[in-house]
């Protein structure tokens, strides 16, 4: 009587909905047509309806009511359920009510970093099948659009859409992601769903909520995005505070004596034009990377200095800090944004004005690329004066590190990513989790720290402590290698790699051997995807492989001086691809500089390294951003970057 009841109660609330549907209710997250859940966890459903009634969700036969509270906010869950599908999801209330259609239980997967992550089937390598699929009725995509936000936020401000995959769908998908669901359809045997969610150019720090940014050592910069929500002028002047700060204590400028000053004393040249600075003709800025000044003089009236102004610059590649009479203004780094700031009161005088900035250009073209037409200093009485010509630069100082980033920054904010892209998900629950990012973070140290806060926060909110998590470690690009150095490639690689080594539910996707010199963006993500599958596999789905390939296990002296560097994870045996030796490896001292290559001699899964006669404390392989190695198995899979300490003789 009860079943039949109920029955006959969501019939006449559906017959409600057909004439309310526009105030139907609505789920929050990622839930729409052709959406995929996880099976096997609770299926938490929250959403919005009209303040205080009663909102009944059926799903695979089973039912359950929420009450709204008096914001309208409602909170259910249903019991966890098995692989199948596919299913009608529906919603009900007085209100209204919504039907969505051919809901799949399965196994879902969620795939976030940069570019090389954002990266689209259609934009990489596609001469094989899997790159024009057929349709795939059980295999999900969703891609998340890129949006940010200061504060996290419920709902996502553009629904995302499930589709199914195949032909016309799946080429405008994450490559690295799409070849990775598409191999797990094939050995799971259950529906897969895949989220994409990336950004290109984005450090981890924007993708880390402020629980896991303070569990990283970055409270600073949390505090500071409160500070920018609350009250963005007084955001941004500390903002500048922090940036001037670091200027002078790598630069060693006194107060008062800095570049940013209206007087400073540098090499100032005529700007040709506003636009990329390597197409000026100048040799010296042919093809450089670093920090340009810009400045600008601009002599105003009285009237025109007395009020408050805007500051239009256009757009700046890749990132600002700008000062009006040596005080800061703002910054930004988004390449494509134009730099728009608010001058309160004050920050203009009569008589001359020097408008100073700072480009930050870290990768390929950089520059004030206006429009010269469209950049200006408005004042409220409706007036303006143009600032598109008469600008002069000169080439600043190279400072070692990073420039500081504004935690409010789309890309390489604190939080900034995750509060739009990834917290709207709050209530998806993953079987897996892959990560492709690591080259915005180049230079900066503690990757492995924000990694590890990362994860955890990320299965915290999404999946299991046991949620399997797939990192891809950098391939290789830039200059290739010819003696031992320093490399910041190489430091995240191997940052990666520690991270996956402590994590018994994690693993390395080695890409190094599948990069460009040339182009950061590799085209060959099939092999990728597949390496991200095989982590999945072992992590998620058990399969006795190892997840990573051949791993590191240590570094051992031998008697005679030799280091034997023995691995685990190895299929067979290692391999020397086209020679008699090992390359890539280096014996090192404790102090920077003391490093030297080796020839390895293999047997089975050790690599042994002859003494060279010289200090050895610690063993580095593939140490530079386009290093060349050799070394793999018989799956085969390569060797990835590591650096690890030389133990002694037994």
């Amino acid at each position: 009587m009860r079943t039949v009841t109920a029955c006959l109660a969501i019939g006449a609330i559906l017959t409600i909905g057909a004439t309310a549907a526009s105030a139907a209710p609505r789920l929050d997250g990622i839930l729409s047509d052709h959406a995929v859940i996880q099976r096997g966890q609770p299926v938490v459903l929250t959403g919005q309806a009209a303040a205080g009634e009663t909102v009944m969700i059926t799903l695979a036969g089973r039912s359950v009511t929420a009450k709204a509270g008096r914001d309208g906010k409602f909170s259910a869950s249903l019991p966890a359920l098995p692989a199948g599908g596919p299913y009608d999801l529906t919603i009900a209330a007085p209100s209204g009510a919504a039907v969505l259609r051919d809901i799949l239980v399965g196994d879902v997967f969620l795939c976030s970093g940069q570019s090389n992550m954002e990266l689209r089937v259609d934009q990489g390598q596609g001469l094989f099948p899997d790159a024009h699929p057929e349709v795939d009725d059980k295999l999900r995509l969703l891609t998340v659009e890129k949006v940010s936000a200061a504060a996290p936020v419920a709902r996502f401000a553009q629904q995302p859409a499930w589709t199914v995959s195949g032909p016309t769908t799946a080429p405008s998908f994450s490559a690295a992601c799409f070849y990775m669901v598409q191999a797990l359809r094939r050995t799971s045997g259950v529906p897969i769903g895949a989220v994409h969610s990336s950004w290109g150019g984005s450090r981890i720090s924007a993708w880390m909520s402020d629980t896991a940014l303070r569990q990283a050592g970055l409270g600073d910069p949390a505090d500071l995005l409160a500070l920018y929500a609350r009250d963005p002028a007084a955001a941004n002047r500390q903002a500048s505070t922090i940036w001037e700060s670091w200027w002078r204590a790598g630069s060693g400028d006194a107060a008062g004596r800095e570049p940013w000053q209206p007087d400073a004393a540098l090499d100032w040249q005529p700007v040709p034009a506003m636009t990329n600075f390597e197409t000026w003709g100048i040799p010296a800025l042919a093809d450089y990377n670093g920090m340009i000044w810009y400045q600008h003089e601009v002599r105003l009236t009285a009237e025109q200095a007395r009020g408050p102004a805007t500051l239009v610059l256009g757009m700046v590649d890749d990132a600002d800090r700008t000062w009006i009479n040596g005080v800061g203004v703002g910054g930004s780094s988004l390449a494509s944004q134009s730099r728009v700031y608010a001058l309160p009161a004050g920050s203009l005088k009569a008589g001359r004005n020097v408008i100073t900035v700072n480009d930050d250009d870290v990768y390929a073209y950089g520059g004030m690329t206006g429009p010269a037409d469209a950049m200006r200093l408005s004042f409220a009485d409706g007036t303006s004066v143009p600032l598109g010509t008469g600008w002069r630069y000169a080439i600043a100082k190279r400072l070692a590190g990073a420039a500081p980033r504004v935690p409010w920054d789309d890309i390489n904010g604190a939080g900034t990513l995750y509060n739009a892209m990834i917290a709207p998900l709050d209530a998806t629950k993953f079987a897996g989790m892959a990560w492709y990012q690591g080259e915005s973070d180049t230079g900066i140290p503690g990757y492995d720290r924000r990694m590890t806060a990362l994860i955890a926060d990320w299965r915290r909110r999404f999946g299991t402590p046991k949620t399997g998590f797939a990192i891809v470690q950098l391939a290789n690009y830039g200059s290739p290698a010819i003696a031992p150095s320093e490399s910041g490639w190489g430091d995240v690689r191997d940052a990666q790699r520690r991270v996956a080594a402590a994590d018994p539910h994690a693993g390395i996707a080695v890409a190094l051997d599948l990069g460009d010199a040339l182009d950061i963006h590799p085209g060959e993500k099939h092999e990728v995807g597949q390496r991200l599958a095989r982590v999945m596999r072992a992590a998620v789905y058990g399969e006795k492989i190892a997840p990573s390939g051949p791993a590191v296990a240590d570094a051992r002296r031998d008697p005679d001086g030799s280091v034997a560097v023995r691995f685990s994870g190895v299929t067979g045996a290692l391999h020397a691809r086209s020679s008699a030796q090992a390359i890539g490896f280096e014996l090192c001292g404790p102090a920077v500089g003391t490093c030297r290559y080796a020839a390895g001699r293999i047997s089975g899964s050790t690599v042994t390294l002859p003494s060279d006669g010289q200090p050895v404390t610690r063993v580095r392989y593939a140490w530079a951003d386009a290093p060349a190695t050799n070394l793999a198995d018989d799956a085969p899979l390569p060797v990835g970057t590591f650096e690890v300490p030389v133990s002694p003789a037994r």
